[in-house]
């Protein structure tokens, strides 16, 4: 069988790697800001300082993770309406967004502030730990409108097929916090609340910028007259309400899984803990070099949507999932022949050493199993068909993660790993068919009957 011409055109290549790579890009800056963090509060000589901002960076970042469903949502509809042609819809999918993160960023400081001693206590950790990362979350919440809204600003921009300047808001943010980080603490004396200053320093100097990307790119719109009444037109609303409410609730169940791994494995004992945090870095690793790809399909499969575009739809689809599964093989590859220096290279207690090796395999094989799931969310992301990757996930997480578990539990460690194979899995073969399905329809595309 011949190779189709399109999949033979470097244009078409490019345009996949034009979209992730900035991502990719942008995504190695992140583990290099944990370093810093590690590094300045590890200068302070007592191990509680480094809990305290452990468990409240923990904290607040569990939060905002889980409102990650207001940068894919946004991607989604942007990408649609950019597809479309429709001004109109670019502009008010921005500014709905951006009412909806400012509301929840000022949900959570009413919320979170009165109920941080309660939150803080269910770590569990010494009094100082729990002190200091009150101390921590104080500050850093008051972040939250501007980080919802830097998630907004970055969905949109990619939405708007460009992938370089969510980059640019990524680096600049991250570098200003490593900077502010290094004076605040160590020049300042701020300690904890230093850490936690510069992060929400960071977040707002991201804004400014991200507001001033967007500027440049809403000055070309003329289509200003009549916004406030069609911002509140309630069909609209609803829908990016329902789209929100659906990812919220595959990222819960996600977060579930991951959480249960670490609360299972801390029964296990302290060497079953400690090993699958050196193999949960790896995972990591998988998630950096695969997300660009997915935040590449999104844009792509949204842009196809809106354009009724059904042989650019598959070809977005083809060549972002071809990449991604040489770079899941690549992964694939790289832990079974360096996977055991890696973990030597992260600690160096046998005991840990012995577990994590033995679980190995399991991470060895994560790539491949896992690929499709993360480039299938893309896929659904784009289509903003999120009630799909909703019912996937269910499925995934309670026929699969949470049975498989049960099944294996005399396995030990090797039961949680087990386990998350299932979901990766699940996930792909859930989702796999379902794409199928409402391509085959024309569904996907918006141009099948739902049925009722």
């Amino acid at each position: 069988m011949l190779i189709p011409h399109w999949l033979r055109d470097p244009r078409r290549h490019s345009a996949v790697f034009v979209l992730a790579l900035p991502m990719v890009f942008s995504n190695v800056t992140t583990p290099l800001l944990g370093l810093v963090d590690t590094w300045v509060i590890g200068h302070l000589g007592q191990a509680w300082f480094l809990g305290g901002v452990s468990v409240g960076a923990t904290l607040i970042n569990l939060l905002f993770w889980l409102l990650g469903f207001l940068r894919m949502s946004t991607t989604g509809l942007t990408a649609q309406a950019y597809g479309a042609g429709s001004a109109e819809g670019q502009l008010d999918t921005l500014a709905r967004a951006l009412g909806l993160a400012i509301g929840l960023g000022m949900a959570l400081l009413l919320l979170v502030l009165p109920l941080l001693p309660a939150l803080i206590a269910l770590s569990g950790g010494s009094p100082e730990v729990q002190g200091y990362a009150a101390e921590y979350v104080s500050v850093r919440i008051w972040s939250a409108p501007a980080a919802l809204c830097n998630l907004v600003i970055m969905g949109w921009l990619l939405g708007m097929q460009d992938a370089r300047s969510p980059m640019l808001l990524l680096i600049l943010s991250n570098l200003v916090n490593m900077v502010l980080d290094t004076w605040f603490v160590l020049g300042l004396g701020w300690q904890v609340k230093g850490v936690a200053a510069a992060s929400l320093l960071a977040d707002y100097s991201a804004l400014g910028v991200g507001l001033w990307l967007v500027s440049r790119r809403l000055r070309h719109l003329s289509v200003w007259q009549g916004a406030w009444q069609r911002w509140w037109q309630w069909s609209a609303l609803r829908r990016l309400l329902g789209l929100n409410r659906d990812i919220f609730i595959r990222s819960l169940c996600l977060q579930l899984c991951f959480a249960f791994m670490t609360l299972q494995g801390a029964r296990l004992g302290d060497v079953a803990v400690a090993a699958n945090a050196v193999l949960l870095n790896f995972l990591m690793l998988i998630s950096y070099g695969l997300d660009g790809f997915a935040y590449a399909v999104e844009a792509m499969v949204g842009r196809a949507i809106g354009r009724r575009d059904r042989q650019g739809l598959r070809e977005a689809i083809v060549l972002n999932l071809g990449w991604a599964l040489l770079i899941a093989l690549g992964f694939t590859l790289s832990f079974a022949l360096g996977g055991q220096l890696l973990i030597t290279h992260i600690t160096d207690i046998p005991a840990v050493i012995a577990e994590a090796s033995r679980q190995l395999p399991w991470l060895v094989a994560m790539p491949l199993l896992a690929v499709w799931c993360f480039l299938l969310d893309g896929v659904f992301i784009g289509a903003t068909r999120a009630r799909e990757m909703r019912n996937s996930m269910l499925v995934a997480v309670f026929a699969g993660f949470f049975p498989v578990w049960w099944l294996c539990q005399s396995w030990g460690v090797s039961a949680l790993w087990a386990a998350m194979a299932a979901l990766m899995a699940g996930r792909g073969l859930t989702l796999g068919w379902l794409c199928w399905q409402l391509e085959r329809d024309g569904r996907l595309l918006g141009q099948g009957r739902e049925p009722a």
